[in-house]
């Protein structure tokens, strides 16, 4: 199964919000028109872990759900940026920390019915503090450390609120074997 894309016509080009209205062709033969699609650049985040084995969280208030919640770092990669620099960069800016370890846990697709990117997703440990937060004009973002039986008890009654990050989550604890799998 795959569309065949007839014609795209941009509605909105943002560096945010970039949309365009698709019209398709199904291998049936059948038309879809419109197909909205939203484009993003790629994004990262990270399960982050200082070098005393906390994990840092960022808290900031989220305009779409208009709620203050609590997410792992990231954000969007710049373009032609390697996506474990990107995450580092990001790491840096939204907490000050410095990483020894960023190790690639996994790769999602936040919502592809409409959303073109995919989010990558990592585990950096050794964290140390070394500068203050670098954050973009828009960002106010407060750094929170927790334990990680903290972060467990949050994630198993549902209090991480970001799925992509609930996914960083998950797939970070069963790379450090505090998950497993058996069947």
């Amino acid at each position: 199964m795959h569309w065949k894309t007839l014609s795209s016509e941009y509605i909105s080009n943002h560096i945010y919000f970039t949309a365009r209205r698709d019209r398709c062709q199904r291998d049936d033969g059948a038309i879809i028109d419109p197909y909205f699609v939203v484009e993003l650049p790629t994004s990262a985040t990270a399960l982050a872990l200082t070098a005393d084995n906390k994990v840092l969280m960022v808290r900031q208030y989220r305009h779409p759900i208009g709620e203050v919640i609590l997410e792992t770092p990231g954000g969007f990669i710049d373009p032609g940026e390697d996506f474990a620099t990107g995450m580092k960069r990001e790491l840096k800016e939204e907490t000050g920390y410095a990483f020894e370890n960023i190790e690639f846990v996994g790769r999602v697709a936040a919502n592809p019915g409409v959303l073109n990117n995919y989010t990558e997703l990592y585990l950096a440990t050794g964290g140390i503090k070394q500068d203050s937060q670098q954050l973009d004009h828009n960002e106010e973002i407060e750094v929170v450390e927790i334990s990680l039986d903290e972060l467990t008890a949050m994630l198993m009654r549902q209090e991480i609120k970001q799925s992509l990050h609930v996914n960083c989550i998950f797939f970070a604890l069963i790379k450090m074997g505090k998950l497993q799998f058996t069947g």
